[in-house]
């Protein structure tokens, strides 16, 4: 899968036309790894690449403000007009509260079946 990074961008307007689905990913996020798995299989109707943001120093992270990934962002000419955050795993009590899920982190296919329906 094609890897974009920084250079890729320009603040948070990507440098290519077209409609393109980008999952920003981290190497070392096990969440990320799982995930993009089952990113790369999905039959989507756009190009998929991997929004490359294993370097914690990237300025992806402070750009498109991800405090959690895998994020998901679908880009129509450059611009972003829609985005799924992975979920953070938090306590039984903060997932009651409705501040996350203590079961699950990361994206899965039902946020791959949302990304589709944005299309």
């Amino acid at each position: 899968m094609e890897r974009l990074t920084a250079s890729d961008f320009d603040g948070t307007t990507l440098s290519r036309d077209g409609t393109l689905a980008v999952a920003f990913s981290a190497d070392w996020c096990p969440y990320c790894r799982a995930f993009m798995a089952e990113f790369e299989a999905a039959e989507l109707p756009v190009p998929k690449v991997m929004g490359d943001v294993t370097d914690e120093e990237s300025v992806l992270w402070d750009d498109f403000k991800l405090n959690v990934v895998p994020t998901m962002v679908l880009f129509r000419d450059g611009e972003a007009v829609w985005r799924r955050d992975g979920r953070r795993k938090v306590g039984p009590i903060a997932a009651l509260r409705g501040r996350g899920s203590w079961r699950n982190a990361g994206l899965n296919a039902a946020d791959i079946d949302a990304l589709r329906a944005a299309l």
